[in-house]
């Protein structure tokens, strides 16, 4: 399902009830619909469901999280379970679920959309982004993940660098080729745009000195 975004777009009835066949709570409802939870339940609250008279929202309540698994650190949550969204892992690493996706064989490390597969021959790194297909990235089934290169992400999808990264490149470039050693670029990092390279799978670190994920 398409995420919905955050804004005050309607949701339907039948939005709900397919998304609750697929969570087993309100909070789980939200996450997978891609909105905000004041948004959820104004909508939630509004419908009635025709058998039981009870509203949505109080229909998917699930205070005591029964049948809900969830994973607290420590040894990793079981695969298959990842990959057909029955586990929702807020404090799991999306770098090594994608790790483990590749190392068992069930995500082929290439571009999904031109099949690019070339390494740096430097240190084997592979320029490929993880690319959430509905837009939502808390949905981590198989069928929702592709491997995109930075080329296609670009055409197909936006952009990975925000325009003043990409300025301090150009601009250490033409520095490093004309010997100016006085500007040095200042490659500091926002928290949004952080965020961004750890929801595309290139952060790797928390000082910022190789965000350029391992693949």
């Amino acid at each position: 399902m398409a995420k919905l975004g955050r804004a005050t777009k309607p949701i339907t009835k039948e939005q709900l009830l397919a998304a609750m066949k697929m969570t087993k709570s309100n909070m789980a409802c939200v996450r997978y619909l891609g909105i905000s939870y004041m948004h959820y339940s104004r909508y939630a609250k509004s419908y009635i469901d025709d058998e039981t008279g009870k509203t949505l929202f109080d229909l998917h309540k699930n205070q005591s999280g029964k049948g809900i698994r969830k994973f607290l650190g420590g040894k990793d949550p079981d695969l298959k379970a990842l990959m057909d969204g029955e586990l929702y892992v807020k404090s799991y690493n999306l770098n090594r679920y994608k790790d483990r996706l590749i190392q068992e064989g069930y995500i082929e490390e290439c571009c999904n959309s031109c099949g690019f597969n070339e390494r740096r021959v430097v240190d084997y790194k592979l320029p490929l982004v993880l690319h959430f297909q509905d837009s939502n990235k808390k949905n981590w089934k198989r069928d929702n993940l592709e491997f995109l290169c930075y080329n296609c992400y670009f055409l197909n999808v936006g952009n990975i660098w925000s325009d003043n990264q990409l300025k301090q490149m150009e601009d250490y470039q033409i520095n490093k080729n004309t010997n100016n050693k006085d500007d040095e670029p200042n490659w500091d990092l926002d928290d949004t745009h952080i965020q961004h390279l750890k929801e595309l799978g290139l952060w790797d670190g928390d000082d910022g000195d190789e965000f350029i994920d391992t693949i």
